[in-house]
């Protein structure tokens, strides 16, 4: 809006305002989406890093088992699963396994997301407690 005072023609002090907020607004909600997304890489990864490590183990004791080399096939699974095998330990018949998975997040760096798992064969009874078997 103008108005007219000695001289011209006057603006308002508020002339392009919007324009700043609206800039402002898009580089707030761009920025939320940008941490909601490297959110997402982070738990991701984790999640990736916990299937590896389940089903390195599950490897692991079946290969021990079968009397294989537990933490060769264990590595084969994680790096299937896309994980890095950090830890294979073998206690008894029992096979322990920590998976790595590094996830790239930005200007934030390069960060590791990392899991533990152990499996075996179980040498207790049922009880009661379990579920009946399918």
């Amino acid at each position: 809006m103008s108005r007219a005072g000695r001289g011209g023609v006057r603006h308002d002090d508020d002339t392009g305002a919007m324009t700043v907020t609206t800039a402002f607004t898009v580089a707030a909600v761009l920025a939320v989406t940008v941490l909601v997304l490297l959110l997402g890489r982070a738990v991701l990864a984790s999640h990736t890093a916990r299937s590896a490590a389940d089903l390195s183990a599950l490897a692991g004791a079946h290969a021990l088992r079968e009397g294989r080399e537990a933490c060769t096939e264990a590595g084969r699974i994680a790096g299937a699963n896309g994980a890095d095998l950090a830890v294979c330990t073998i206690d008894g018949q029992d096979v322990v396994t920590r998976t790595d998975v590094t996830v790239r997040l930005g200007v934030l760096g390069a960060r590791s997301a990392s899991s533990v798992a152990r499996a075996g064969p179980t040498d207790r009874p049922p009880s009661r407690a379990d579920p009946p078997p399918p």
